[in-house]
């Protein structure tokens, strides 16, 4: 077995105009001094990162490397959660996701999908050039405003969204087998990728590519009512990246799943601060040890009710002290007969 690395922090979460949460060199010293090791680094935010640069430039990859290291720290992954949203979006999505892209795409849905495929294929190279082997994003959805089956389907609909989404990805995860990365989508309600079910679907459409993997996130499965300890009997092999999140579902008789159109803090489902929700921590990190996961356990602090830096605070030791340092012997080793080829003939009687 092997031991689960961390606790890391996606530093998407803080990054503010003001010190320390503005510049990649002062983060990395504030998430090193409350106990962090590594960091996840949104690609987006080129307040940390210049994505095109750390692609087509090994110093500057090398510079980015560097500051993180100087503080003590090492980059976990980088991730294009907002990037991988626009390789695939809706019409009936459009402007809603134009925050996402640069200014000069507004209301362009080929236009953004396009650049995004393209900041894609940067993070992959960026990736290498980093060092890295794994690498967090979304999925897009071209179906998730028929989630829910009413009005019914168009026969056939299902099926010919994931050939288009599909077709969209398979490049990408060409580029990323190319650099030798994995591409972990987050499966995550908002995108056609969301439980076991759709990322199936899609495996099955992109022939099961190798690079196509999973961030695995119990909080968005707990929201979903869906079994997220056994999910990593299903997948642990596609699991090559790790977001420790917490929530909470009190569903009430005025309110379910769907959350009635309220703010995350009146929703019956919501996200929390770790060890403030629902999720089963214990149950996670034991079974993702038992399946030798040995990526890093990393912090995605979202709470409608704590302060963020309470928040990592916290999360730096609950993280910490979740991780299991595997067994490297059996427990009854000292009860071990040894090898003994002719005993073992004896007591089975032949």
């Amino acid at each position: 077995m092997k031991t689960i690395k961390g606790p890391a922090l996606f530093i998407a979460q803080f990054a503010d105009d003001k010190a320390p949460f503005n510049n990649l060199k002062d983060i990395s010293e504030w998430a090193k001094s409350i106990g962090y090791k590594a960091i996840q680094i949104p690609s987006w935010d080129s307040r940390f990162i210049d994505l095109q640069k750390a692609a087509e430039d090994q110093s500057y990859a090398d510079e980015i490397k560097g500051t993180v290291e100087n503080a003590g720290l090492v980059i976990s992954e980088l991730s294009t959660h907002l990037q991988g949203q626009l390789v695939a979006v809706n019409p009936a999505y459009n402007e809603l996701f134009d925050a996402f892209a640069p200014e000069e795409l507004k209301g362009n849905l080929k236009g953004k999908s396009e650049w995004a495929t393209q900041q894609l294929m940067y993070a992959a190279k960026a990736s290498r050039n980093l060092g890295l082997t794994a690498h967090a994003t979304f999925s897009g959805a071209l179906m998730w405003h028929t989630v829910y089956p009413w009005p019914q389907r168009p026969a056939g609909l299902v099926d010919k969204g994931f050939e288009e989404l599909a077709k969209r990805w398979l490049p990408i995860l060409d580029e990323f087998d190319k650099n030798g990365v994995d591409l972990c989508y987050e499966l995550h309600p908002g995108e056609d990728l969301h439980d076991g079910v759709t990322f199936e679907m899609f495996l099955e459409k992109v022939n099961q590519h190798p690079r196509a993997n999973i961030l695995y996130d119990p909080s968005h499965f707990l929201l979903q009512c869906l079994d997220y300890v056994q999910f990593i009997d299903f997948y642990h092999y596609r699991i090559k990246m790790f977001h420790v999140k917490d929530a909470e579902f009190n569903p009430t008789g005025k309110q379910g799943v769907y959350g009635g159109y309220q703010s995350w803090i009146n929703r019956a489902g919501r996200f929390r601060s770790l060890g403030d929700g629902q999720v089963d921590f214990n149950a996670i990190f034991s079974k993702l040890s038992q399946y030798d996961f040995d990526g890093w356990a990393v912090l995605e602090w979202e709470c409608a009710i704590k302060h963020p830096e309470a928040g990592a605070i916290e999360g730096a030791k609950f993280i910490s002290e979740k991780i299991i340092k595997v067994t490297e012997k059996t427990f009854d080793d000292f009860a071990s007969a040894g090898t003994d080829e002719a005993l073992n003939k004896k007591v089975l009687g032949i």
